[in-house]
């Protein structure tokens, strides 16, 4: 056989046509496309759920818009996706506001103390990858308690 392009033409040594060829070309067909065409012929895709429905393309010009439709469906937040360190210097940005609907000190530097354990939990974690790391630093628990003191007595 000799090929032409993405189809063949059966000849013989000589290149002239084989006997019993009646013309036309031989197309190739993977696995994968013959079993697709069997599918098809048998109509194994005929009832599939949204069949002739247009599809759901918010922002076909966003090369991420199948990453963020996932995110929607399967109902994940970007904040789960934030790698841990990244993830704890933005819990520390939120302290003392976020500790304001505490009720006494020892709940408070519960919390501080339980965030300062995970932040050197963090420290003893292996880095991964090239550059320099990014790091999240304790919390000063006594000035942090202060900081809750005076938010408190202004409300």
């Amino acid at each position: 056989m000799t090929s032409v392009g993405a189809a063949r033409v059966r000849t013989t040594r000589g290149g002239r046509r084989a006997p019993g060829y009646r013309g036309g070309v031989e197309r190739y067909e993977s696995a994968v496309d013959r079993a697709i065409r069997e599918a098809t012929e048998r109509g194994a895709f005929d009832d599939l759920p949204g069949a002739g429905k247009p599809l759901h393309l918010r922002n076909p010009g966003d090369d991420d818009w199948w990453l963020k439709q996932l995110m929607e469906r399967e109902q994940i937040s970007g904040a789960e996706l934030v790698p841990p360190t990244i993830a704890l210097r933005r819990e520390a940005d939120t302290y003392p506001e976020a500790l304001v609907g505490l009720s006494d000190e020892e709940s408070v530097r519960a919390v501080l103390e339980d965030f300062n354990e995970r932040v050197r939990a963090d420290w003893r974690r292996p880095g991964v990858g090239r550059g320099l790391p990014v790091i999240a630093r304790p919390v000063d628990v006594d000035d942090m308690i202060a900081r809750w003191r005076a938010l408190r007595a202004a409300r």
